[in-house]
């Protein structure tokens, strides 16, 4: 029989301290210094708006910033769900956001990429109920493509932070 055990976890996280583990973010961590480092492009719309606002509250907003952030983000949506009469009942939403990192007052790209992602919703109910389903899909969206951009920047900070 199976049971959490506190003493087992505290021994578990000294031995990944003891091992030289240090968290990212953190005083001597591969990506110290990156919160409030990256001032990203003003948002041309609705989503990378939502984008733009995630991204700020994981990376910190712009205090004198050492790098600038372009993004381009690209939208699909497809039906995947019909009923019996094939309406469409599911609908699926793919983002993609191609990211360009450059030395703040130059062109110099110091780093680049592209993270893809996914959500659905559905679309069954009266336009009103599909309309804030829809926007709801939208926005998690956001929140995935700016949490798996910020896990790639904190992941390659060592090999672009001067």
């Amino acid at each position: 029989m199976s049971s959490f055990d506190r003493r087992t976890l505290l021994l578990s996280l000294t031995a990944l301290a003891g091992c030289g583990f240090t968290p990212a973010l953190a005083p001597g961590g591969s990506a110290e210094g990156l919160r409030g480092s990256i001032a990203v492009d003003a948002p041309p719309d609705r989503q990378t708006f939502l984008l733009v606002q995630h991204l700020e509250q994981r990376l910190g907003k712009p205090n004198g910033a050492s790098y600038r952030l372009a993004a381009d983000l690209s939208i699909s949506e497809r039906g995947i769900g019909r009923d019996p009469d094939y309406n469409t009942t599911r609908r699926q939403l793919t983002g993609t956001l191609t990211y360009r990192l450059y030395a703040m007052g130059s062109e110099t790209e110091v780093a680049s990429g592209r993270v893809s992602n996914f959500v659905g919703y559905g679309s069954t109910g009266n336009t009103v109920v599909t309309l804030s389903a829809e926007s709801d899909a939208r926005g998690r969206l956001m929140v995935i493509l700016a949490d798996q951009l910020v896990t790639r920047l904190i992941a390659t900070a060592p090999d672009w932070r001067a």
